[in-house]
């Protein structure tokens, strides 16, 4: 075999691994979906989040008030990423997204107490994730 097709057959095997790898990742997402478990992400710092998320954590904090006739309504939970609870738990809140024309698809969604929530979560994706903010 040349050096050539060495370095072929080398690169082909890392792409079909790289493959493999992701479809794993993605069979193991679709199984703990399934399976109720949270698919909630890494934790961020508060001091982390966009200016924005920030400044509508402290909102919710002090009880508004919020732009967005929505801001604070019931978040179902109908993906089934955070942790299963009573319907009425969750609340969500806009995140603004500088530039954007409508609410944008980012989030922070609160469970418990309205203004001393036991736990937020911050989606920059419009609930396709989440990662837990750590104040």
């Amino acid at each position: 075999m040349s050096r050539a097709q060495g370095f072929k057959l080398t690169g082909l095997k890392l792409v079909l691994t790289g493959f493999l790898i992701a479809v794993a990742s993605a069979l193991s997402l679709v199984q703990a979906k399934e399976s109720g478990v949270p698919l909630v992400g890494a934790s961020v710092a508060l001091s982390e989040l966009p200016a924005q998320g920030q400044q509508t954590y402290a909102l919710i904090r002090q009880g508004g008030p919020f732009e967005f006739d929505k801001d604070g309504v019931v978040f179902g939970n109908r993906e089934r990423l955070l942790p299963s609870q009573k319907r009425g738990f969750y609340r969500e809140y806009t995140v603004k997204t500088p530039g954007s024309r409508s609410r944008g698809q980012r989030r922070i969604v609160c469970g418990g107490a309205p203004r001393t929530p036991d736990a937020c979560y911050y989606t920059a994706d419009h609930y396709a994730s989440f990662r837990k903010i750590l104040p």
